[in-house]
């Protein structure tokens, strides 16, 4: 009898422990696609000022993108070459976009969220007509299939790949930011526009690339998001308000903040919809009424005066 309820407590704990280690992986891989996304709607938004409220849709148009690559006709795709032309197509999707419609706009941010905001609608009901209305499930890499086991657990081996992506991607951007004449000149260019355009710097062309970039890297993380959440009408409203905190909490423009902006609010989404579900998006939002409060321009932005 004792030997029973040993044995029966010891299984609790290990469930216990199963639980919270796949529960925290879930919520590393749910941070490393919201950094994905927010990395580029950081740039967008901190560097160019451009409340882009259609980066959810940029998004959306990439799951579903990489779902008509990987399927169909094209099926024989790898899953990276999917999501590559998915990120290409999106970022000169991107670019064209800034360079007729937004670069018409300068310092005006309502009439850019209201341009930003009625090229999301035309994206969801392009979708809506050209995919319909039904989940589309995305095949991940054959070569990420199954699992991997550490110690007596079994973790999605797809979903640690989806990490160690975002890790690279974020030192790939760092590298990229703050190492190379490029960066240099994007810092420069939002510093100090007529200067820069002065030293001979081309800060229109400058600020496309820099859209572009970002369009394509929402365009890559729907693509990841796909094999895990699908691709579904309304996954653009679904993510973007997860995005927006992100960019809030961290910081607009910081790399930093993105990245640990990510974290918080992938840990405090799954284990709020796991533990409390009911005060799932209370828990979501008061660390950014908070931050709000106490420091308004994020946790790593800088002031602006």
């Amino acid at each position: 009898m004792w030997a029973t309820s040993y044995l029966a407590m010891e299984n609790r704990k290990t469930a216990e422990m199963t639980f919270w280690l796949l529960l925290t992986v879930n919520s590393i891989t749910f941070a490393s696609l919201l950094f994905l996304l927010a990395a580029g709607f950081s740039l967008i938004f901190g560097l160019m000022r451009i409340p882009n409220l259609m980066h959810g849709s940029l998004f959306m148009i990439g799951g579903y993108l990489g779902a008509t690559f990987l399927g169909g006709m094209f099926e024989t795709i790898s899953f990276w070459v999917g999501a590559a032309a998915s990120a290409i197509i999106v970022a000169v999707l991107g670019a064209v976009l800034e360079r007729l419609l937004l670069r018409r706009l300068p310092g005006q941010p309502l009439a850019q969220v209201l341009v930003t905001l009625g090229i999301s609608f035309i994206v969801a009901d392009f979708c809506l007509m050209v995919w319909g209305g039904d989940p589309l499930t995305v095949p991940g890499p054959e070569s990420l299939e199954g699992t991997i086991a550490i110690g007596p657990m079994a973790f999605p081996l797809y979903r640690l790949a989806v990490i160690a992506i975002a890790a690279i991607v974020a030192i790939v951007l760092w590298f990229l930011l703050e190492r190379t004449r490029f960066g240099a000149m994007i810092r420069a260019g939002v510093d100090d526009p007529g200067m820069a355009r002065v030293v001979g710097i081309r800060v229109s062309l400058l600020f496309t690339l820099v859209f572009a970039l970002g369009a394509g890297l929402a365009a890559f993380a729907g693509v990841m998001a796909a094999p895990i959440l699908q691709v579904y009408p309304g996954l653009d409203q679904y993510i973007l308000p997860l995005a927006l905190v992100v960019v809030i909490l961290g910081g607009s423009g910081s790399l930093l903040g993105a990245i640990v902006g990510s974290l918080v609010i992938g840990f405090i989404y799954n284990f709020g919809q796991a533990l409390v579900p009911e005060l799932a998006y209370f828990v979501l939002f008061l660390p950014m009424l908070l931050v709000l409060l106490v420091r308004p321009q994020g946790l790593f932005g800088r002031f602006e005066i």
